[in-house]
């Protein structure tokens, strides 16, 4: 894929712009030098300024909501999905056939066999023709295809923060694949931004609960990219609960080693030209209020005693290396520009 000259403003649609991830990526995009954001669509917002639905963006973005009409979003370079699962079924074919490149944030991608994606997604897949050629963008796995891409899947909050956990030691064979415990917590930003009774404020503040213990959509998807890795099936317990604050993951792996190397070692080698991977001391627990805003997926090992399993806890930004910033980051590899414009995100805190 030939990168876009960088005297011109590369012209991008997101469509679904009204949710968490939509607006996040919005608050991004609008701090990129390189970018001009050509259509923001809404159907049920058409004719709305941007400004007056999230006033966050007063006086750093002047667009108007818009109807998301094919003619519209063809005249884009990029357009990203920030939809539930299906739109981008329906629409990005058409995209790709007028020679606009898709990242799409929602599932309807990440998933490669159609009726696996079908049993969890409760529908048929919508556009099954183009799961060969979707990229997963994951960075740090995916960075050469991604490069050549033309459609990308950007991965799941959860999946991200759990398989950044888990490459070092899968690539080289250092645990147990069959026993995989992932304990992850998310905020209540994660749900959506759909009016529910379980997001409200009086059932969600002073409450921590489980959920999804028979099984989390974010699942299939996380096995699929391990089994990959790990060149194997993988037994793998995957458990999310929902924390009462607004955005973060912090996941913990319980891992059984097949040896008693220097995994800090490991990880520090293979993350050390990772723009957003930091790989903290032994002994540091990660945060999600350390990574708030960021891009950025903070890792650290530990050792229980007298339990015969290693751990690595990580934390991520649900709405940034989850979701809005990480696609950022693969449009910036699709387009030849330098991975880490407008992500240099400083985490906002307290």
């Amino acid at each position: 894929m030939t990168s876009v000259t960088n005297n011109k403003p590369t012209r991008l649609g997101v469509v679904g712009a009204t949710g968490y991830a939509g607006v996040e990526l919005l608050r991004i995009l609008a701090g990129h030098p390189a970018v001009e954001l050509h259509a923001v669509t809404s159907r049920g917002e058409d004719g709305t300024p941007v400004a007056d639905l999230f006033p966050s963006l007063r006086g750093v973005l002047d667009a108007v909501f818009r109807a998301p009409e094919p003619e519209l979003l063809a005249e884009c370079d990029v357009v990203f999905f920030a939809t539930p699962h299906g739109v981008a079924h329906a629409m990005a074919g058409d995209l790709l056939a007028r020679g606009v490149r898709v990242i799409d944030l929602s599932a309807d991608f990440r998933i490669r066999d159609p009726e696996l994606w079908s049993r969890w997604y409760g529908q048929p897949h919508g556009a099954p023709e183009y799961l060969g050629e979707a990229v997963y963008g994951l960075p740090e796995l995916h960075r050469g295809p991604i490069s050549e891409a033309r459609l990308i899947a950007v991965p799941g909050c959860y999946p991200t923060a759990v398989t950044l956990a888990l490459l070092p030691l899968l690539e080289n064979n250092l645990v147990d694949v069959s026993d995989i415990i992932a304990d992850a917590k998310s905020g209540v930003s994660g749900a959506g931004r759909q009016a529910r009774i379980g997001g409200l404020f009086a059932e969600v503040q002073e409450n921590f609960r489980a959920y999804a213990s028979g099984g989390h959509r974010h699942w299939p998807e996380i096995h699929q990219t391990l089994a990959e890795v790990a060149g194997a099936d993988v037994g793998l317990i995957f458990q999310p609960h929902l924390v009462p604050m607004t955005r973060g993951i912090l996941a913990t792996l319980y891992l059984r080693p097949l040896d008693d190397g220097d995994w800090e070692a490991l990880f520090r080698e293979r993350y050390a030209g990772e723009p957003f991977v930091d790989v903290m001391p032994s002994g540091s627990h990660p945060e999600t209020a350390s990574v708030r805003g960021t891009n950025q997926c903070r890792l650290a090992l530990a050792t229980p005693p007298h339990s015969g399993r290693r751990m690595v806890i990580s934390a991520i930004d649900n709405l940034v290396k989850g979701a809005a910033g990480q696609a950022v980051q693969n449009m910036n590899l699709m387009l030849g520009r330098p991975e880490t414009e407008g992500l240099e995100l400083v985490p906002a805190f307290p």
